[in-house]
C-alpha cells in the first residue's frame, strides 16, 4: 500500500538530490567554461595576463584609466585581485590582509634585493603596483553579487524545485477537491455520488478517506432510502383502516339515532386530521423519492402568488387577520405549478396562523438586487417569531417551536417541510429569520427560468 507519508517525503528529498546535483554540474560547467576561456592557465598566467592588460590601459590611460580597469575585473572575478604599491595600499583603497604583506615582504628579503616582484604595473609618473590574488577574501557575498556564478545553479534550482512542488500539490489537491465536491453533493441531499472511482489507482491514506466516504454515502443511503420507504409505506397502510374508520363512523350516525353525537363527532374531527396527516406524509414522501415532479411548463409566478395571497386573505379575515400582496414585477419561470402553489400556501398560511390578530402577513415578489439571476419571494408575519437556535431546523419534518409561537396552534410539523423539498426541487432556496421589528420572515429565491435539479 503506497502512503502519502513516503510521498511527501521521498518527493521533497529527490527535490533535494536533484537541486544537489544541479548544483554540482552547474558549477562544474561554470569552472569548466572559466578554464576553457582563460585557455586552462594557471593561477600564476592569469595574473601575469591581468598584469599585462593593466600596464596596457596605465600606459593610455593613466591611473584613473587603470581604476576603472580594476573595479571592471573585481566585478567579473570572483577571486578579488588586489593592486598593491610598495607602502601596502591597494589601488581602490580596498583593506589588504597583513598576511599578504607579510609574504610579499618575506618574498623581497628571499629574493636578497628590493626589486619589487612581478606581476607588476608602471605608471607614467613612475609609481609601481604589484598584482596579488586573494583567495582568501573568497566570501558568499561576492558569489551572490556575480550572477554569471550563480546564475545556472539558481534557474536549474528553481525549475526543478517549482516542478516537483507543481506536481505534488497537483498529487494532495486533486482528489481533496473531489471529497469536497462530493461532500457537498452529500449536503445537497445528493447519496449516489462516490468517490473512489475517481481516485484512480492510489492506494494512500486519502483512498482510504475516499473509501469510508463511499461507505459513508452507501450506509446514509441505505437509511434514508428505508425512512422514506417506511414512510411511504405507514402511510399508505393506514389509509385503508381510515377509510374503513370512516364508513364504520358513518354506519354508527345512522344506528345511534342522535345518540353520542358529540362523541362521534368527535371521533370524525380526529379521523379528518389523521386523513390530513396521512396527506401531508404521502407528500413528503413523494417529494423526498423524487416521484411525481417531472411536470415542465410556463408558470406565472406573480400571478401564482397574487391567487395564495388572495386565498390566505379570504380565510385569514375570519380570524381578525389580512395577507397582503405586493410587487411591480412579471415574473414566469419554468416549473411545476401545482407543486409551487402548494408550497407558498403552507408558508403563508403558517404565517396566518401565527401571526398575532389584526396584523398583516405580508408577501413580497421582488428580482434580488444582489443576486439578479434569482427571484426573491418574502413572507414576513407579526407573530412571537422563532428562537434563533431553532432557525436552521424549522423546515425538518416534525419539527415544532416550543414557545408561544406553537402553543395551542395545531399543525404537524410537515407544512415547511413540503415547502422546502418543492423549493429544492426547483433550484431555489428557503431561509427564516427573525425580524427585527418582529416576527418570522421567511425568504424563498427561485432562479430565473427554473428547470429541476
Amino acid at each position: 500500500m503506497r502512503s502519502l507519508f513516503w510521498s511527501i517525503f521521498l518527493s521533497f528529498w529527490v527535490a533535494l538530490i536533484v537541486f544537489s546535483a544541479a548544483t554540482v554540474v552547474a558549477v562544474s560547467y561554470y569552472l569548466q567554461q572559466t578554464r576553457e576561456q582563460e585557455g586552462a592557465r594557471s593561477p600564476r598566467e592569469r595574473l601575469a595576463l591581468h598584469a599585462a592588460e593593466g600596464q596596457r590601459i596605465a600606459t593610455a590611460n593613466g591611473a584613473e584609466g587603470l581604476k576603472r580597469w580594476l573595479r571592471s575585473v573585481d566585478r567579473r572575478e570572483l577571486v578579488p585581485v588586489l593592486m598593491i604599491d610598495r607602502d601596502g595600499r591597494d589601488l581602490l583603497d580596498r583593506p589588504v590582509r597583513p598576511s599578504i604583506l607579510e609574504r610579499m615582504q618575506r618574498r623581497v628579503s628571499r629574493d636578497g634585493s628590493s626589486v619589487w616582484p612581478r606581476p607588476e604595473i608602471v605608471l607614467p609618473d613612475g609609481l609601481t603596483y604589484r598584482l596579488i590574488a586573494d583567495y582568501q577574501s573568497v566570501t558568499f557575498a561576492r558569489m551572490v553579487g556575480r550572477p554569471r556564478v550563480l546564475a545556472l545553479p539558481i534557474v536549474v534550482a528553481t525549475l526543478v524545485s517549482g516542478l516537483v512542488c507543481f506536481l505534488l500539490a497537483r498529487y494532495l489537491s486533486a482528489p481533496l477537491v473531489r471529497l469536497r465536491r462530493a461532500s457537498e453533493a452529500y449536503a445537497a441531499g445528493n447519496l449516489n455520488t462516490r468517490v473512489m472511482p475517481q481516485m484512480g489507482r492510489r492506494r494512500d491514506e486519502i483512498a482510504e478517506l475516499a473509501q469510508a466516504f463511499d461507505r459513508m454515502a452507501a450506509r446514509l443511503q441505505e437509511l434514508v432510502t428505508a425512512q422514506r420507504q417506511l414512510l411511504s409505506d405507514v402511510s399508505h397502510e393506514l389509509r385503508s383502516p381510515l377509510a374503513r374508520l370512516q364508513v364504520a363512523l358513518g354506519l354508527a350516525r345512522q344506528r345511534a339515532d342522535g345518540r353520542a353525537t358529540e362523541e362521534l363527532d368527535r371521533i370524525e374531527r380526529e379521523a379528518e386530521r389523521l386523513n390530513d396527516l396521512i396527506g401531508q406524509l404521502l407528500s413528503l414522501a413523494r417529494l423526498e423519492s423524487g416521484a411525481g415532479t417531472t411536470t415542465r411548463e410556463p408558470v406565472d409566478l406573480a400571478g401564482l402568488l397574487a391567487d395564495v395571497a388572495g386565498d390566505a386573505d379570504f380565510e385569514a379575515r375570519v380570524n381578525n387577520r389580512r395577507v397582503e400582496y405586493s410587487s411591480d414585477t412579471q415574473a414566469v419561470i419554468e416549473g411545476d405549478g401545482r407543486l409551487l402553489q402548494s408550497a407558498f400556501e403552507n408558508i403563508v398560511r403558517n404565517a396566518v396562523r401565527h401571526t398575532i390578530e389584526r396584523s398583516m402577513v405580508a408577501l413580497t415578489l421582488a428580482r434580488d438586487p444582489d443576486r439578479n439571476e434569482f427571484w426573491r419571494i418574502s413572507i414576513r408575519d407579526r407573530g412571537p417569531g422563532v428562537p434563533d437556535a431553532m432557525l436552521a431546523r424549522v423546515f425538518e419534518p416534525f419539527v415544532r417551536v416550543d414557545d408561544a409561537r406553537d402553543r395551542g396552534r395545531g399543525g404537524y410539523g410537515l407544512g415547511l417541510a413540503i415547502a422546502r423539498r418543492a423549493i429544492l426541487f426547483h433550484g431555489g432556496e428557503v431561509r427564516a429569520s427573525n425580524h427585527s421589528d418582529g416576527g418570522l420572515c421567511v425568504d424563498v429565491w427561485l432562479p430565473v427560468g427554473t428547470s429541476f435539479v
